[in-house]
């Protein structure tokens, strides 16, 4: 039950995160909005590694050994945060959100393939379901817009 609401929690703070990075990037632009993105996140990274006494851990040589595509995480968050932010003004918040959605499923079931060499197909199927209601709804919605026009 835990791990539901934990789930649902980030979903909601994914959402408000979103809406209040694009008010952001109106007033003061995409770039700047994810710069203090990512200093404020970085800030509260190192409060909740300093109270849970993990921050001493940063200074050990065995916390950098990992392979050098790790450490690429933090363009990959870069780029997804300004593109979110710049896509925010020409797309839906839920549209958004299913999008996101899908992209981490997919990257997650590559991550899985190249670690384990396994493919899950409910993923895959579930994945592809998602996609196909994405752009059904699309369809949908694209119809009643026109109709509302020639109306």
């Amino acid at each position: 039950m835990f791990y539901i609401l934990v789930a649902i929690l980030s979903g909601i703070t994914n959402v408000i995160s979103r809406s209040v990075n694009f008010v952001l990037s109106e007033r003061i632009g995409v770039y700047q909005s994810t710069f203090f993105n990512y200093i404020f996140g970085l800030a509260g990274s190192f409060i909740l590694l300093t109270i849970s006494g993990e921050a001493f851990k940063l200074f050990t040589a065995s916390s950098y050994s990992a392979p050098w595509i790790v450490y690429t995480g933090g363009l990959v968050g870069v780029a997804v945060v300004s593109l979110q932010v710049f896509l925010s003004s020409k797309v839906s918040s839920f549209y958004l959100t299913l999008l996101l959605f899908v992209g981490q499923l997919f990257t997650g079931i590559i991550i899985d393939y190249f670690s384990t060499v396994k493919i899950s197909i409910y993923q895959v199927i579930g994945g592809i379901l998602v996609v196909v209601g994405l752009g059904y709804n699309l369809y949908i919605d694209k119809s009643k817009e026109k109709e509302t026009v020639s109306d």
